[in-house]
């Protein structure tokens, strides 16, 4: 995630399809694809929406929701703090390992910036799903990245660090990292007859973690 390629302008780091070394994409990829060949027809698939208090009271949030979900694929649950763990305390690590994804949203340098800084708490959220699971940035311009493809930089303080990352200038949607990323969160076609829309984003759905959880223990 921190190795670069070789820029095409010697002037501009930035000026690059991707951060990550040809070894680290083929990593990825390859993982990716293990996890998309792994799921079973009928398995949910839950993807966490990562972003800070002032992110979620912003007017356009529900608008930056919409547009996720329309990024991701099809029958896709989307969960964001306010949906699991309004009203209850913050317990990431009981739903960490029911998560299949991650997308972090960061605070932009500037409006249509490819550099966003991420608090603590999203810091920590995807340190501990990075090197599992499919964790995408979304940014305003470019729609979702893969992390793997960004590169990046812890910032102070050093007792709460943020993160910076940073998305390469010449990245493309049709990447093959985010097509396995996005490859690895398609649910499996169970032909039921439910169809995606009767599982995407809903309410029903968004507190199952934690009954689960509470009924084998």
């Amino acid at each position: 995630m921190h190795a670069t390629q070789k820029p095409r302008h010697d002037d501009d780091p930035l000026d690059v399809e991707t951060f990550a070394r040809p070894e680290q994409q083929r990593r990825y990829i390859a993982a990716m694809h293990r996890l998309a060949v792994q799921r079973r027809t009928g398995d949910p698939v839950r993807v966490y929406v990562s972003a800070a208090p002032t992110t979620t009271s912003n007017a356009n949030w529900q608008r930056w929701l919409k547009r996720i979900t329309e990024d991701l694929p099809d029958g896709i649950e989307l969960l964001h703090y306010g949906s699991v763990f309004e009203g209850r305390p913050y317990a990431w690590d009981t739903l960490v390992d029911q998560l299949d994804g991650l997308v972090v949203i960061g605070r932009p340098k500037r409006l249509g910036s490819r550099v966003h800084v991420l608090g603590p708490v999203a810091r920590l959220e995807l340190r501990s799903l990075v090197a599992q699971k499919p964790v995408l940035l979304f940014t305003h311009n470019l729609g979702l990245v893969p992390v793997v493809d960004c590169k990046s930089q812890v910032m102070a303080p050093p007792e709460a660090p943020r993160l910076k990352l940073i998305a390469p200038k010449r990245w493309s949607r049709d990447s093959a990292t985010l097509q396995a990323a996005l490859d690895a969160l398609r649910p499996a076609d169970d032909n039921g007859g439910e169809g995606p829309e009767a599982r995407r984003d809903t309410a029903n759905h968004l507190a199952a973690p934690f009954v689960v959880r509470s009924a084998v223990s």
